[in-house]
């Protein structure tokens, strides 16, 4: 049978076609079989696929079709993670609308996946951007509102002035917006926050209890993100004021060795002490430099302490020595009071700057040897000693005086034992158009004010278009401004901040399970059935934020009675990154593979196990011409090796049973083909090790090269080779389904390889007649023997010693010792 000329594009999308018609990988709710739901991050609709999404979505891609095979109802939806300040930036640029540009890349980016064969369920497609969706996210607003969840204050923040936002620490990078590269102002304005740090401790419990699921570097990071300290509180008295400097440390016993503070340059108290002293103007200075740093790389071990003295002094309330104020840049808001004793003696940091400014250094704590002069130090010691110095608590160990310090503060009222959190609560406002509108209308008699549930969603206006300096259209629109309290029926002016959309993010996980019921966020049974998801891959990139983000969701929205999940993510993968020539593609570096001009060239199969062979999941691919060539090059080698069989093969199933007569070459074909099931079954199960799973197949093709002459002369034999080949079709379909399906039909086999069962290896197909052995003299490798599996240690001996190049290296010499390990090794020590 002649099968013509490998036509990737023709046989790719009519079988795209066929699927889509058949409604194939439409998920039913609450089938009578187990669930798996595999998720992938959605993507952002930028115009095009890169090949960083064909990565994620194929990996997606294998791991769905693999769970439907081994019998799973498998869920695999996707959407849109719509709004954002990218489509206001790019709608500016082209002078739309940003609802026209991203409505036209969404149906762009659609069709793209859709080209490249993934088994999504297009029936559950989501667009955050669309009131439907957003409407459930206004209401989880108004219901985290009642519950005390969100509260609305005054808070410094970082402010792009180009794109007229808040930007989150994360969003500026060397001091500058990481969209336009404006310089990042810090701004005191009125923001809305929810209240994530009233979730921190279950946060943090639950990281122990996600198991092998998660990547042990993403639980450290979430472990560190949250930040628990636990440690104790205490005020130190300002001289010649009312007011006290309050301070959180994690060693109280190293109390009687601080000597002087540093202070954060956005610490409220700062305008007090130096209001009136001939210090205020250098401090005014260096306060505004310091706040408009990149939050991150204040705390960064390698920053240079920078700091200013205030004028001021307080009062050691152990020692009551006289402790200079400083603002020092290395110091933060956002952890603990935005106030540090400093122990130079004893934190690096401190040490740095006291170093710098000429500070005192006072050695509280002495290593077991003794011996540390604070004139002498060439670097703090952190390390557990013995307290010295320091008053009643001199001679304890330092771990023991910790709580012994503790509880000698809080018995004179002026500290207490806290814990506390690097974690801050969630500003989730922004002064964009492009987001979902926040529902509060601002009344002049009544304050502010929820929209009731009955008149959600307030929809945002998709016909405006971001102002030419950036500024939100919602600002000046008076249709969308303008409404009524819905209190007193008075005029009211709506908010005109929109959600972070990270908010969109960290729900869409679940409105997947009921994406069309119109009169709640989901419907319960089918949230009950589909959640959590099993598997969600994505980025290392969004280990932080939006896993958090999402696993506070889920927990919050459990308290509401909206779900009885704990977590949102059973398992997690965070793909690694596509480079090109070492680096990250990026438009900048010139180094952009377009995905669509790949599968142009050499089919979605091909680019589909390229990206699955290059690579391990988890580790970065680097793209290269040579590498997707040679998986083409191996699909047409499967394509030439079916046209072949075709006429000598009979329609078959994966792992067929053995034929009743089967000779050697038979036995051995059989044996790999199931070896070869086994081997990617396990690949599969331990990390989707997809690249060691292709290698199997690999072999398999090669072994039925080279055994199919011999085979195809016998009825057992023709067989064997039918059975092979339908097990590289079938394992392999996941990976390349359009191929894999073409080729099957063209054998005259029925129906979809994709609807078949994982096929499952014959342990008796395992076993082997005859096996090699390595015969060694001392250590050396001297011949090598084809015995009987079930040979002897006696008989394996003999054979050894009848090897003629083992008895040369044996002759005329004292044999001391032989030890003969059964189908493996024989190793004869001599003298």
């Amino acid at each position: 049978m002649r099968f013509g000329k490998y036509d990737p594009e023709e046989i790719e999308t009519r079988w795209q076609k066929d699927w889509a018609d058949r409604d194939l990988f439409v998920a039913p709710d609450c089938a009578d079989k187990p669930k798996y739901y595999v998720l992938e991050m959605f993507p952002y609709p930028s115009g095009k696929i890169h090949m960083g999404h064909v990565r994620v979505y194929t990996i997606g891609d294998v791991v769905a079709r693999y769970m439907r095979m081994k019998g799973f109802n498998v869920l695999h939806p996707m959407g849109w993670d719509a709004f954002g300040l990218p489509a206001e930036n790019a709608a500016i640029k082209h002078g739309i609308p940003p609802a026209s540009w991203t409505y036209a890349n969404i149906a762009d980016m659609r069709a793209q996946l859709m080209r490249m064969g993934y088994s999504l369920d297009w029936k559950r497609e989501v667009t955050t951007c669309r009131p439907e969706y957003y409407r459930w996210e206004q209401l989880f607003f108004l219901k985290f509102l009642e519950k005390g969840l969100i509260y609305r204050k005054n808070s410094p923040v970082n402010w792009c002035p180009d794109c007229h936002t808040v930007l989150a620490n994360e969003q500026v990078e060397d001091g500058k917006c990481w969209r336009c590269d404006a310089e990042v102002q810090n701004r005191d304005m009125e923001q809305w926050f929810l209240r994530i740090t009233d979730y921190a401790e279950e946060l943090l419990d639950w990281l122990d209890k996600l198991g092998e699921g998660w990547p042990e570097r993403v639980l450290t990071m979430q472990r560190n993100w949250i930040g628990k300290s636990l440690g104790s509180e205490l005020t130190f008295q300002v001289e010649g004021m009312d007011e006290g400097v309050t301070v959180f440390t994690t060693r109280p016993d190293t109390l009687y060795g601080a000597t002087f503070m540093s202070l954060a340059a956005e610490h409220p108290l700062i305008e007090k002490l130096v209001a009136g002293r001939p210090e205020k103007a250098a401090v005014d200075e260096f306060c505004a430099k310091v706040r408009n740093m990149d939050r991150i790389k204040r705390t960064a071990d390698d920053l240079e302490k920078e700091g200013v003295f205030t004028g001021a002094y307080c009062i050691n309330p152990v020692t009551g020595a006289r402790m200079p104020i400083w603002v020092a840049n290395f110091v933060l808001m956002g952890y603990g009071t935005g106030a540090v004793m400093a122990v130079p003696a004893h934190d690096q940091r401190d040490f740095e700057f006291s170093a710098k400014y000429n500070l005192p250094r006072k050695v509280v704590i002495q290593p077991a040897e003794g011996g540390l002069a604070a004139d002498l130090m060439a670097q703090a010691y952190t390390e557990p000693g013995v307290l010295v110095d320091s008053g009643e608590f001199s001679g304890l160990p330092n771990e023991e005086a910790k709580k012994a310090v503790t509880d000698h503060l809080a018995a004179k009222g002026i500290g207490k034992t806290t814990v506390n959190y690097r974690l801050r609560d969630w500003n989730v406002s922004r002064q964009r158009y492009w987001g979902a509108p926040i529902p509060v209308v601002y009344c002049e008699s009544c304050g502010m004010v929820p929209v009731p549930e009955k008149d959600l969603p307030v929809v945002l206006p998709e016909d405006l278009q971001t102002l030419p300096d950036g500024r939100s259209p919602l600002t000046v629109t008076e249709s969308f401004l303008q409404t009524t309290c819905p209190k007193c029926g008075g005029a009211a002016r709506r908010e005109t901040d929109t959600f972070d959309t990270f908010m969109e993010s960290s729900w869409y996980f679940m409105r997947y399970a009921s994406p069309t019921v119109a009169d709640a966020p989901f419907d319960r049974p089918a949230l009950d059935y589909w959640m959590p998801v099993d598997q969600y891959i994505g980025g290392i990139e969004h280990a932080i934020l939006h896993l958090l983000y999402a696993r506070f969701f889920v927990k919050a929205l459990r308290d509401l009675g909206y779900t009885a999940e704990n977590e949102p993510f059973k398992a997690l993968l965070t793909q690694g990154m596509v480079l090109k020539d070492g680096a990250k593609m990026s438009k900048s570096k010139g180094n952009i593979v377009d995905p669509g001009e790949m599968v142009a060239r050499h089919g979605a199969d091909t680019t589909r196990l390229f990206m699955l062979f290059a690579a391990p999941p988890e580790k970065d691919l680097d793209w290269h011409e040579t590498g997707v060539e040679g998986a083409g090059r191996f699909l047409g080698r499967i394509w030439r090796l079916a046209e072949e069989l075709a006429d000598v093969t009979a329609p078959s199933v994966a792992c067929a049973p053995a034929p009743s007569a089967i000779d050697a070459a038979g036995k051995d074909l059989r044996r790999k083909e199931h070896e070869t099931v086994r081997k990617i079954a396990a690949d599969l199960e331990r990390g989707f090790q997809f690249n060691t799973a292709i290698s199997a197949v690999m072999e398999l093709v090669n072994d039925l090269y080279q055994a199919k002459d011999a085979l195809k002369e016998t009825e057992s034999g023709r067989a064997v080779l039918s059975s092979a080949l339908a097990s590289v079709l079938t394992v392999l379909s996941p990976m390349t389904p359009h191929i894999c399906q073409e080729i099957w039909t063209r054998l005259g086999n029925q129906g979809l390889v994709s609807e078949l069962p994982w096929p499952a290896y014959d342990e008796k197909a395992l076993v082997r007649d005859e096996v090699e052995v390595v015969v060694q003299v001392n250590g050396k490798l001297r011949g090598r023997l084809t015995v009987p599996a079930d040979a002897g240690k006696e008989e394996i001996e003999k054979l050894a010693f009848s090897e003629p190049n083992v008895t040369r290296h044996v002759e005329g010499k004292t044999v001391k010792k032989v030890v003969v390990i059964p189908g493996k090794l024989v190793n004869i020590v001599v003298a």
